[in-house]
């Protein structure tokens, strides 16, 4: 079984590697519009970045009317793709895709 999947709600893709699963969320589906500050971003990996990077955790619970559970949970993903992905070849293969 393929050690990555999209996770963005009603999709069940799965791939190899973690780059595919970036990709794919880029691509493939709907880009998010930040409801802290209104910044359109790729939903998946890149809006967990944008929320945590640009935002404070406060922010994101009291934009998203998450829990500390949501917030973890997030941070984990980050954390997990951020330890295995090749994020300069990603950037690099959207950016030759014409997706960013």
């Amino acid at each position: 079984m393929s050690r990555w999947k999209c996770g963005i709600e009603g999709c069940d893709a799965r791939f190899e590697d973690v780059e595919g699963a970036i990709i794919h969320q880029t691509t493939e589906h709907t880009r998010h519009e930040c409801k802290v500050c209104g910044t359109i971003v790729p939903d998946g990996y890149f809006a967990i970045r944008h929320a945590f990077d640009e935002h404070t955790r406060a922010e994101f619970v009291r934009a998203y009317d998450a829990d500390s559970s949501a917030v973890r949970v997030r941070e984990e993903i980050k954390s997990d793709v951020e330890e295995e992905a090749d994020l300069n070849s990603v950037v690099r293969t959207l950016r030759e895709q014409g997706a960013l």
